[in-house]
């Protein structure tokens, strides 16, 4: 059963619209999904099994509406059934965060989600300048092998 749902609609890839309905997490879920998604999704300590884990807990708190019956999106394969693209399902995750928070941000507030999306992006330049600086060591040329040399 939802708490609180509320009708969001979300836009997937190809610009098209899909309602979903959300929920207001149980306490010690919303608990345990709140600790695990800021660094399970952060750049270079992210861990994206505990990221799925996370995802998959919330969005059984999510769900479509079909020919009169609400669908839970407790699988992967209900998610996969349900939720067009992997940006459509981004969108349903940052919904549910800002839903279930006060501060992910919302009401054109800066909260925690902001913050973290600034903190992801002022680390790109960084990130990007490091994987530029080892292509070079990562594309030197496959050397044949000699006569002499043993396969390993």
């Amino acid at each position: 059963m939802l708490i609180k749902p509320k009708e969001i609609t979300i836009t997937d890839a190809d610009r098209e619209e899909h309602t979903f309905i959300i929920s207001r997490l149980p306490a010690t879920i919303g608990r345990e999904i709140l600790a695990k998604y800021p660094l399970s999704n952060a750049p270079k300590i992210g861990d994206y099994e505990v990221s799925k884990e996370a995802m998959l807990k919330m969005m059984a708190y999510v769900a479509v509406e079909k020919e009169g019956q609400e669908i839970y999106l407790k699988t992967s394969t209900l998610i996969d059934n349900h939720v067009p693209d992997g940006e459509a399902l981004i969108r349903l995750e940052l919904e549910m965060l800002k839903y279930n928070t006060s501060f992910f941000g919302k009401d054109g507030s800066q909260g925690f989600l902001q913050f973290l999306l600034n903190k992801i992006t002022g680390s790109l330049p960084s990130i990007i300048k490091t994987l530029m600086a080892s292509l070079p060591s990562l594309s030197q040329p496959v050397l044949p092998h000699s006569p002499n040399s043993k396969r390993q």
